[in-house]
């Protein structure tokens, strides 16, 4: 029987102009879905996982559409709370060379936000769990589902479930002040700490030293030490980062570091070429996940986890559309990108 995972959070409706114009510019966007637990929980369900994604949704086309969409990749959608009145938006113009990505939210109002603790029974959605995802996208979306994503920790702990978070600090939704104190909470119960370059010091004040992420400058002791004191503060089981190093908005290099209280475990380093980013920290978090729950070493984890990550920064929209065996066969040294006849 296949692995359990559950994840929570809020499913979007991502509108994009075509290619890379601009907002000002565009006459016509496109239409696709996505959003931080749900683009894990895709991942996992192409990965032959039991991937459930909970969330809430209301009850016409548009919502329905947001279902329709995980369903096609496998995904369990029969947690999903039904109801509210509109799913949230966000905007994203792709940016290009020395032009930064820009997205814009609007999302307030929306079925999630709007989520009462009684909307879920928690004790069902965790039978037989093997894994808890969120991200803190997720409680900074207003202080009630801050609360249900604690009521979520909770019943997680008591099923013997796993559970992850990846720290996902977003400046447009919250201080880092606020976000210090409820994801200070929130980690009480987490394992697996999953971060980017920046997380760390935009929630918790923990600074890599010898690092100007503007610069694109990442230093590999700094980051030990990040995850050093991550650990040493929360007792986290692992400390997943990941090492962006941008020379523009479509070529980056890329690795990650697990530790895992006893050794730092390096990936290796990527050079990306950039269709879309978005949803690349999402990927890591899945490939992260899969791997852990297969049983494989560390090193083997965090290499998987990289691979999986470096792919999705090569399609389009939020959701990762590789197979196991693609990334293991990246993890695995073929990065040629020669035609598989």
């Amino acid at each position: 029987m296949a692995k359990k995972v559950v994840t929570f959070g809020e499913l979007m409706l991502r509108l994009a102009p075509e290619g890379y114009e601009r907002f000002v510019q565009a006459e016509r966007y496109g239409a696709t879905y996505g959003g931080g637990e749900a683009n894990v929980a895709v991942s996992l369900a192409n990965y032959g996982f039991h991937a459930v994604f909970v969330t809430k949704l209301p009850e016409h086309e548009i919502g329905q559409g947001g279902v329709n969409a995980l369903r096609k990749f496998g995904v369990d959608t029969s947690h999903i709370v039904r109801g509210g009145e509109r799913v949230g938006i966000y905007f994203l113009e792709k940016g290009a060379s020395q032009r930064p990505s820009k997205v814009i939210y609007d999302r307030a109002g929306s079925a999630v936000c709007c989520m009462e603790k009684g909307d879920l029974d928690w004790k069902k959605v965790f039978e037989k769990a093997d894994w808890f995802h969120f991200t803190g996208i997720t409680p900074a979306l207003n202080d009630n589902v801050a609360g249900i994503c604690l009521d979520a920790c909770k019943e997680a702990k008591k099923a013997g479930a796993t559970i992850s978070c990846d720290l996902n600090y977003r400046k447009k939704l919250w201080s880092k002040e606020k976000a210090g104190q409820v994801m200070g909470s929130l980690c009480e119960y987490v394992d697996v700490c999953i971060a980017n370059e920046e997380d760390a010091a935009d929630v918790f004040g923990i600074h890599a030293a010898d690092t100007d992420v503007t610069a694109g400058e990442v230093s590999r002791e700094g980051y030990k030490d990040v995850a050093r004191q991550l650990m040493e503060h929360f007792g986290f089981q692992k400390v997943a980062i990941t090492l962006r190093e941008s020379l523009s908005a479509n070529d980056n290099l890329w690795s990650a570091m697990l530790y895992d209280g006893k050794e730092y475990h390096f990936s290796k380093k990527y050079s990306m070429h950039i269709v879309d980013r978005v949803g690349g920290g999402d990927s890591f978090g899945g490939g992260l996940i899969a791997a852990c729950l297969n049983g494989r070493e560390p090193h083997q984890a965090i290499e998987f986890a990289a691979a999986a990550s470096c792919l999705k920064h090569s399609i389009e929209g939020d959701f990762n559309m590789v197979s196991l065996e693609e990334v293991e066969r990246l993890a695995g040294g073929d990065a040629s990108g020669r035609v598989q006849r």
